[in-house]
């Protein structure tokens, strides 16, 4: 790994080095800034993680052993994963263990997976455990989710190295379809600063494409075999008739964008990374303004220019909205919602009528401000 040295265009090199050389430990430090950063680890995937959410670490809930794995995560498609870091080197046994963990985790039911993120959460800071999933997973309710369906559970191994009898195991298990994964951590150092690189090195990057393919194909024919869940083919239903409703009332910005079915779909307003979004759930329908740029400084400078002055917005509106700045994410938002039976297909006509309304009067208050400070952001960086 080099740094670029911009002023003299050179390159330098940065020192490869150990943990236990620079004083890392495995559970006070690899083990803390992956609970806090699981994005690192998705962005170390050769196919890209949608995303991990951490639900506990330490965790020790195996009856009649005392043994702990060191973080239990879900995926996206609410499946376990566990996590088992190790520092400088794997370990020969490291493969045994986390399997144990595999199975042992195998037989949770999604309220004792909620009771455990609970836990977690009481322990480290605060928040709805059943809430914080259903927004993971794009949910409304938690009786919509599926956690922890059949013996998919999913397994990845954290070293600086990996002992050949490890990588082989790993290699054996994932033709046994047992979805297993070796992400290399490796320290480095330049100077007073420290850095660690995070490359998955099983499956490898061409392993990773051919294997979604296949299951981008094995999905396809699942599909072309069975209905949908009945919460997507709901919302499907739902967006088709809206989006009729969106380009009927002349919007141009709705008449290429597909029906879907996620609880929510976007148009742009020519700012990269600002969307108007239209919400739809079981209890609530929404019309957010979102601040999602890929710099989160520049999403809160803009929500601060906005919120200055949200009396003047509000008025443009004709009602007060939620203005959620959202200081732990990247993305803020400003938003107009209103109660709803949206499962309730007599009342879609009314709904949907609302969101055109309220899509325009939001669109009209803040997609010409936010064009305008678009070019006013500082250009050395908003602090």
């Amino acid at each position: 790994m080099f740094q670029i040295d911009r002023s003299a265009n050179r390159l330098r090199k940065l020192e490869r080095t150990s943990f236990s050389e620079v004083g890392f430990r495995e559970r006070e430090h690899l083990q803390e800034w992956l609970a806090t950063m699981p994005d690192a680890l998705c962005e170390a995937m050769s196919e890209g993680e949608d995303g991990l959410l951490i639900i506990q670490k330490e965790f020790d809930g195996f009856d009649g052993t005392r043994e702990r794995l060191d973080l239990l995560a879900l995926d996206k498609s609410g499946q376990l994963v566990v996590i088992e870091n190790k520092l400088d080197d794997s370990g020969r046994d490291v493969v045994w263990q986390a399997l144990k963990y595999a199975a042992y985790c195998s037989s949770l039911k999604k309220a004792e997976i909620v009771g455990i993120f609970q836990q977690y959460l009481d322990r480290h800071g605060s928040g709805d455990a059943a809430s914080t999933v259903c927004e993971f997973l794009g949910e409304d309710t938690l009786d919509q989710v599926v956690l922890n369906d059949g013996t998919d559970q999913r397994i990845i191994f954290i070293a600086a190295n990996f002992r050949r009898e490890v990588t082989a195991t790993v290699l054996w298990l994932r033709e046994h379809q047992i979805d297993a994964r070796c992400i290399k951590v490796m320290p480095y150092k330049f100077e007073e600063e420290l850095f660690i690189d995070l490359q998955q090195v099983i499956p490898t990057p061409e392993a990773a494409d051919y294997m979604i393919r296949m299951a981008e194909k094995d999905s396809e024919e699942k599909n072309a075999k069975g209905a949908q869940r009945w919460s997507h083919q709901m919302r499907m239903e739902f967006w088709e008739q809206a989006l009729e409703g969106l380009r009927g009332a002349g919007l141009e910005r709705w008449q290429n964008i597909t029906p879907s079915k996620d609880h929510w779909v976007n148009s742009s307003i020519g700012v990269s990374g600002c969307t108007l979004t239209l919400i739809f759930l079981r209890h609530e329908v929404r019309v957010e303004f979102q601040l999602n740029r890929s710099s989160r400084d520049e999403n809160k400078w803009l929500f601060d220019q906005l919120a200055s002055e949200k009396e003047r917005y509000e008025e443009v509106v004709g009602e007060p909205l939620e203005w959620r700045r959202i200081d732990d994410k990247k993305v803020s938002m400003m938003v107009c919602k209103t109660s709803v039976q949206g499962y309730s297909k007599e009342h879609w006509p009314e709904m949907i009528k609302w969101l055109i309304e309220h899509y325009q009067k939001m669109d009209a208050a803040f997609s010409e401000p936010v064009r305008s400070l678009a070019t006013k952001i500082p250009q050395g960086g908003v602090s």
